[in-house]
């Protein structure tokens, strides 16, 4: 989960200006959580969240670095939130996750959106903060599976690593799917894992 303390951007010297910034981002989350990301310049975000394109700019550099700082924070508020139970099972964890998202569609193609332009050339800040991200929940989950296996509720010959890149992977594409197609029951498929992990 993202941390308030990893600040993309500039935070602001003084209370006053961290306070600015995140109300900032609250209003961006809100935006985005209807609209998504839909290409727009920075200073036509500025204009929907309404705040100044100089607010904005003293804040973030780019529209990109405004967009991972957006997500940042929406996973911030989520896992400080009642809505993100964080359960005990390797299984159980990714598929709240994934159904937690669904509840903002507009959030889910943020993610996609900036996951898929972190892979250009130039794109410094979704680069870092995704492959952070990625090793973050990569190892969150394979110690949750080595838990389970201990627990005797995961098959013991598995190695965790590599499943819990899969199931990672699995997790991401099925929500590419459900933007596409919502009738893909998020739930169902990916509590798949847990038969077939089972002993």
């Amino acid at each position: 989960m993202a941390s308030e303390d990893a600040v993309i951007g500039r935070q602001g010297s003084y209370a006053k200006g961290v306070a600015r910034r995140r109300e900032i981002l609250d209003r961006a989350i809100e935006v985005f959580a209807e609209r998504g990301a839909d290409g727009t310049s920075l200073r036509r975000i500025a204009q929907a969240i309404g705040v100044s394109h100089a607010a904005l700019l003293h804040y973030f550099d780019s529209r990109e670095q405004l967009l991972v700082a957006v997500y940042e924070h929406a996973e911030a508020r989520r896992a400080a939130g009642e809505d993100d139970p964080r359960p005990g099972h390797a299984i159980d964890l990714i598929v709240g996750a994934a159904v937690s998202n669904l509840r903002v569609p507009g959030l889910v193609e943020l993610y996609t959106t900036l996951v898929a332009a972190s892979l250009e050339a130039g794109s410094e800040a979704g680069k870092a903060h995704f492959t952070q991200r990625f090793e973050r929940v990569r190892a969150d989950l394979a110690e949750r599976l080595r838990a389970d296996q201990a627990a005797g509720i995961v098959r013991a010959d598995i190695d965790p690593e590599p499943i819990a890149a899969l199931i990672v992977a699995a997790s991401d594409g099925l929500q590419i799917q459900w933007l596409l197609d919502p009738s893909i029951s998020l739930q169902e498929t990916l509590g798949a894992f847990a038969a077939l992990l089972h002993p």
